[in-house]
């Protein structure tokens, strides 16, 4: 084993009697201490571990890529950054603190005054801000470097608690010496130390050759942001009193055998080293995704992988493509080959919703058990609800507890190492015990979750270079990537420039995208507007579908028009009078062979409408309905039986066999592969109207559709929740409030020949999917001239409204990556403090009104309060429904997750400021202080919303109810 980075003798041999004194961490329960130099010999050793065998090569590689030493300078610059990030603890602002073991270092010469005595003043002096200050005057002093020079590796001291400091703050400090140094005869015994700990951290840790070497470097903010981080988790692994034990106990053991223990008791899996994969596309299509013998793997799927091997770099992909064209399999194998040749260390893969990363973490899982000497890796499902999630919850039992093994024992077992050939065995997946909470979970080598994660490294906030780690050591994939609104592109955009810096390479994913949006991607990614396309051949065109678009760092786009596949559908599309009355008739008539129908509602109040007249007219057997107001644990069960019943051929059992109708909401744009006969949908933006276009005979029910019923063999979409009638189209209400007048218009306008044109004119998919969608978000005329006026004022609403998104994301919107040397000084100032997966922290990087999320639980007639009563067992047959919640004391650890499964979001009425405050103060006088806390983890600090024997309740002036077939409903009293 190595040591860490540190090299014999330790740092006490270098060190006399009254540096000896200083102490660094003190618990109060057990009164136990650590001298600073035990925690920076722990915290250099811990970095040089991760260095060696935990951070990925990309990471690694943008660290060292500036210094004259390569990666050796780079790994020792980590080392001594690590080392010396507490030298602000030898200092009186912060020695005072604990007046034990201060009276100790006074009896040794270095004399302070009590906490109270310095006063509010010590605010002046966090440690981190005093060490950068330190550091900074002894390589001027000592290595005659200037302020400029120093600050761009200092910053990584002083930024080691969330929060690069401020001019302003240094300048402060500054004229506050005596928090430095008391004034007067210790003055200079204070001085002496803190120079004596540096000069033997530069010379222990091996830094004190290079740094005369180092002084002409300009470390890129990249790089800076990348240290910082390190040094981070360094100091947080040091200072796990689990792992590094506190004197008086521990002072017997040598820090090789203290490093030895920790690690082992640690136990982080190694980042992934990818293979680049051998062999033709279909070879490597078949062996990752298990491809049936006769399958063919699509063009667009073998045109990525041929462009990713052919970038002389790994850069930004754009992958454009019909639904249904293995978008997500092209992806996945891209990122394999990117990988390779990048040398990331995992995957994050990031998704608009919940629902939509909990559909893809198996298919990831799957991928990852097939991906050749994998070894142990650790996986996280990153958002807030993932613990309920039944593919996460297994590898979270598996995750262990940290803990260092005993130093005392005998024939302790050495750490897996990255060169042990067991390493090579099955796949291991575990989601690591360390590798847990909202700010360490990205650090996991394959991550899927929601966009907002990625996001929330374009906001200023505390921490942010740990998702900066996060991200800069993976290969990064953008689902769904036309899902995304104004405001949340500020952020994307933002990001992009970063990971473009850090070079890492980036998958985006969609159906289509505007030829603007996707040019902003690139720009973004780059850094600079990028040159026109260089194509492939003479008959490529960016307005081609499917379209594939490539760039390294500092290159120009390629382009790739790979041909569709031989699956086509033609989609008959139609008016139809908003009146629910008139689609039923409507559905009478298509449905007198049997069939199924799908009708796509832009609100939730429509579906519950719809579903109303529906039920009435066709029974409420042959109705379903799905939206997003259902608690967490039926909607996925209603996505199950959606698949169930309606998906693919070979995999759902239960499709009826007479008339049978869906009504939906948006959730049956995204992730659900299912497939219907009929489609009514009301009128959207026109690249969302083509998703659920795609919902639509998605796969093949026998030799030209005749296994669906006669009447339903050729696709047909009908088009409601529009006035059709007055001379300019009217969106209705809800839809507005949704999309905007301007988007509807257009959507409109692109359709209307297909409208107008009859059986003619079909809308052809996937051949028309580009220009429809170019023509609805290009700046071309659209439509009948008299539609005009409307166009002109529904363009102005647009533009300021856009504008007004784009200005309030740019608040606490990260700065541009900075020129070469520049310190990262006050990189996140006004930002808004910590970032999480909360209601709170997702509404900083969406668009959107605070939500409020709540359990929903039943109150029987006697007070007692239960889970609901109609679910259904778990895996192992274990009873969920009518679990009792004990209110005098915690529920079980069963119960309390049974009761944190039945979350839900409160729809739109409860999000606007004077009712969501009304209906926090009735839902907080349903508080359970047993509940509170650590011993009840699932359901501490929740809102409780419980509903009567028969589902209802009031809440803030609305009528609530609640039913596993309807979701829930509310109704203003």
């Amino acid at each position: 084993m190595t040591g860490g980075g540190v090299a014999g003798g330790g740092l006490l041999s270098r060190l006399g009697p009254v540096a000896r004194s200083v102490w660094a961490k003190h618990d109060r329960d057990s009164d136990g201490w650590m001298p600073l130099w035990r925690h920076m010999e722990d915290g250099a050793a811990v970095a040089g571990f991760l260095w060696d065998e935990w951070l990925p090569a990309s990471v690694r590689r943008v660290v060292a890529a500036s210094l004259p030493g390569g990666a050796a300078d780079g790994r020792a610059l980590a080392v001594w950054l690590a080392g010396v990030h507490d030298i602000g603890k030898a200092t009186p602002s912060f020695a005072c603190q604990v007046e034990q073991l201060a009276d100790v270092m006074r009896e040794r010469g270095l004399e302070m005054r009590s906490r109270q005595a310095l006063g509010p003043d010590r605010r002046l002096a966090p440690h981190g801000l005093a060490g950068q200050v330190l550091l900074g005057e002894w390589l001027e002093e000592r290595h005659d470097w200037t302020g400029r020079q120093s600050g761009q590796f200092t910053v990584a001291v002083g930024g080691h608690h969330g929060v690069p400091p401020e001019n302003g703050q240094i300048k402060a400090l500054y004229e506050h010496e005596e928090l430095l140094r008391t004034p007067g005869r210790s003055s200079a015994v204070w001085r002496q130390v803190q120079r004596e700990f540096l000069d033997a951290c530069a010379e222990q840790f091996g830094v004190g050759e290079r740094l005369a070497s180092w002084r002409g470097v300009k470390l890129p903010q990249p790089a800076q942001v990348l240290l910082t981080a390190v040094v981070i988790v360094a100091d947080w692994i040091a200072s796990n009193p689990e792992l590094f034990p506190y004197f008086p106990e521990a002072a017997s053991h040598s820090g090789g055998e203290r490093l030895a223990a920790a690690w082992r008791g640690l136990d982080l899996p190694a980042p992934w080293e990818a293979e680049e994969p051998t062999g033709d596309a279909q070879d490597l299509f078949t062996s990752r995704f298990g491809l049936p013998q006769d399958a063919k793997v699509r063009p667009v799927q073998e045109a990525a992988v041929g462009l990713a091997r052919e970038m002389a770099v790994p850069g930004l992909m754009v992958i454009e493509a019909p639904m249904g064209e293995g978008k997500t399999e092209a992806a996945l194998a891209v990122a394999e080959v990117f990988a390779a040749r990048s040398g990331a260390g995992g995957v994050f893969f990031a998704l608009p919703t919940m629902a939509t990363g909990n559909a893809m973490f198996p298919r990831l899982l799957q991928w990852i058990e097939q991906l050749p000497g994998i070894g142990r890796q650790s996986v996280h499902l990153a958002h807030s609800k993932a613990a309920l999630n039944e593919d996460f919850a297994p590898l979270l039992a598996r995750g262990g507890r940290v803990a260092a093994v005993d130093m005392d024992a005998a024939d302790v077992p050495g750490p897996r190492q990255l060169g042990d050939p067991t390493r090579a065995a099955a796949a291991e997946l575990v989601a690591h015990a360390w590798l847990r909470g909202r700010k360490r979970a990205m650090l996991a080598s394959f991550v899927t979750g929601t966009v907002d994660q990625l996001l929330f490294a374009g906001l200023k906030s505390r921490h942010l270079a740990l998702r900066h780690l996060a991200v800069a050591g993976k290969v990064v994939v953008i689902d769904e990537a036309h899902a995304y609104d104004a405001y949340m592109s500020v952020y994307l955009d933002r990001v992009l420039s970063w990971l473009g810096a850090y070079g890492v390479p980036v998958v985006v994913l969609s159906a289509t995208l505007p030829a603007g949006r996707r040019r902003e991607l690139l720009d973004a990614y780059v850094g600079t507007p990028t040159p026109a396309p260089a194509e492939a051949d003479d008959d490529a065109d960016e307005d081609a579908y499917p379209l594939l678009t490539a760039v390294a760092p500092g290159g120009a786009p390629v382009v790739r028009c790979p041909q569709p596949s031989a699956r086509s559908t033609d989609v008959h599309v139609e008016r139809l009078p908003d009146d629910a009355e008139v689609l039923a008739d409507l559905l009478e008539r298509e449905l007198v062979g049997g069939g199924c129908v799908l009708v796509v509602r832009n609100t939730v109040r429509r579906v519950l409408e719809t579903a109303r007249v529906l039920r009435d007219r066709f029974g409420d057997d042959n109705v379903t309905v799905a939206h997003s107001c259902f608690v967490d644990v039926d909607r996925a069960a209603k996505d199950r039986d959606l698949l169930q019943r309606f998906g693919p051929p070979d995999k759902a059992t239960g499709r009826p066999d007479s008339r049978h109708i869906v009504v939906a909401s948006q959730v049956a744009e995204q992730s659900l592969d299912v497939d219907f006969d009929l489609l009514v949908s009301d009128l959207c933006p026109v690249d969302l109207l083509l998703q659920r276009m795609g919902r639509l005979h998605r796969h093949q029910r026998g030799e030209g559709q005749r296994e669906r019923p006669e009447r339903l063999r050729t696709a047909r979409c009908w088009l409601t929740g529009m006035d059709w009638d007055t001379e300019v189209p009217t969106p209705v209400r809800g839809s507005v409030a949704v999309y905007g007048t301007h988007a509807l218009l257009r959507s409109a306008a692109v359709l209307l020949p297909h409208l107008e044109g009859g059986p003619q004119r079909p809308v052809r998919l996937p051949a028309d999917i580009s220009a429809l969608v170019q023509g609805a978000y290009g700046e071309a005329p659209v439509g009948p001239a008299k539609w005009e006026p409307a166009f002109q004022e529904a363009r102005v609403r647009l533009e300021q409204h856009r504008s007004d998104q784009a200005d309030r994301a740019a608040v606490f919107r990260l700065g541009d990556v900075g020129r070469p040397g520049q310190p990262l000084f006050g990189w996140v100032a006004a930002g808004v403090g910590d970032a999480d997966d909360s209601r709170t922290g997702r509404a900083q990087v969406r668009d959107s009104r605070e939500s409020l999320e709540v359990v929903v639980v039943q109150r029987r007639a006697d007070g007692a309060l239960v889970t609901l009563p109609w679910l259904a067992p778990d895996a192992k047959g274990r009873q969920r429904g009518g679990l009792e919640l004990p209110q005098d004391q915690a529920p079980t650890s069963f119960a309390g997750r049974t009761a944190a499964s039945c979350g839900l979001r409160l729809p739109l009425q409860f999000s606007y400021a004077q009712t969501m405050d009304q209906a926090i103060a009735e839902l907080e006088r349903l508080y359970v202080p047993a509940w509170q806390g650590k011993t009840s983890p699932w359901l501490s600090d929740q809102l409780i919303l419980a509903l009567d024997e028969e589902c209802q309740t009031r809440l803030a002036g609305f009528a609530v109810r609640y039913s596993p077939l309807d979701g829930l409903e509310a109704t203003r009293d």
